[in-house]
């Protein structure tokens, strides 16, 4: 999928901890891990807002899209 999730990238500039952020945003870490690798099918824009709050960064922070990656 060309859909790229750099969630792990953000909350090591942030210094933050998979459980720190499944407390704060209101997820278990199971999903955010789901989330995190890539595997998730699809992401609430409600939950896509809780973790830019969070985390103080922008949905495009977090979203990449890339041709070049193959399925």
């Amino acid at each position: 999928m060309p859909l790229i999730v750099n969630l792990d990238v953000v909350m090591a500039k942030r210094k933050m901890s998979l459980n720190e952020l499944s407390e704060k945003v209101g997820l278990t870490q199971a999903n955010l891990s789901i989330l995190k690798t890539g595997k998730a099918k699809a992401v609430r824009f409600s939950t896509l807002e809780s973790i830019c709050r969070v985390l103080e960064c922008q949905p495009g922070d977090l979203l990449e899209y890339r041709e070049d990656v193959a399925e």
